[in-house]
């Protein structure tokens, strides 16, 4: 009898992979669709419009008052979330988070929210293209398009994904604090001419929704086992 139940049972966590990880191709297509509409609005129908019509100006500003220390700040926060930095935070990230709570899903949630940011940020450039900001660059300009910002979405799923996790495991609510790191990095890229406002509050939007996403397909289905086992016990 036990070994017919467990012959049963056996076949489940490949059912459960497979429908999770069509979850998640379902949910980053819905993703990338919602950010290549809004690319498609801001550089098409609603360019000329309030307030994207005064995003020029905002760059203007920024970068007629840089600072030597102000330039200072702003580089380091914007090499904070370039490529090199936020593949060395994130394999730290997983390795700590895998040490640190002796579980998988967490750390597999911040992999899983990364790879959609990055797959998402990639697709998203090829069909939007948008020239950088009309200002002094203080910084070389990658290949992409300038929608979104893949500094701030790569910084938003960082640093939100692990606060998430350690809010999970009973850590104080100041861990919140660590937010502001992507908005840092967000007003850095303005002010370094790199993005557009749009560019920034899109680069957010798309780290956000892929933690969500990373969070329903990953955490939540990890919650739902562990309750059906209790129970079954």
């Amino acid at each position: 009898m036990t070994t017919s139940v467990a012959r049963a049972a056996a076949p489940r966590p490949r059912r459960d992979l497979r429908v999770s990880g069509l979850r998640l191709v379902l949910g980053a297509a819905l993703v990338f669709a919602v950010l290549a509409t809004a690319g498609w609005l801001v550089t098409g129908s609603l360019a000329h419009d309030w307030p994207l019509s005064v995003e020029d100006g905002v760059n203007r500003f920024l970068a007629g008052h840089r600072t030597p220390a102000l330039n200072g700040i702003s580089g380091f926060f914007s090499n904070l979330a370039n490529t090199p930095s936020a593949i060395a935070l994130s394999a730290v990230a997983f390795v700590a988070i895998r040490v640190l709570t002796h579980r998988w899903a967490e750390a597999v949630f911040v992999a899983t929210a990364l790879v959609a940011e990055v797959g998402i940020f990639l697709l998203t450039t090829l069909v939007i293209d948008r020239p950088r900001p009309a200002v002094p660059h203080l910084d070389i300009a990658p290949p992409t398009s300038s929608f979104p910002s893949g500094h701030t979405a790569a910084a938003t799923v960082l640093y939100v994904a692990v606060a998430l996790v350690a809010r999970r495991h009973g850590a104080p609510w100041p861990v919140w604090l660590m937010v502001a790191v992507p908005c840092a990095v967000g007003c850095s890229r303005m002010y370094r001419g790199m993005h557009h406002p749009s560019d920034v509050l899109a680069g957010a939007l798309l780290g956000g929704l892929c933690v969500l996403l990373a969070h329903r397909v990953v955490l939540a289905a990890d919650r739902q086992q562990t309750v059906s086992y209790r129970d079954r016990r």
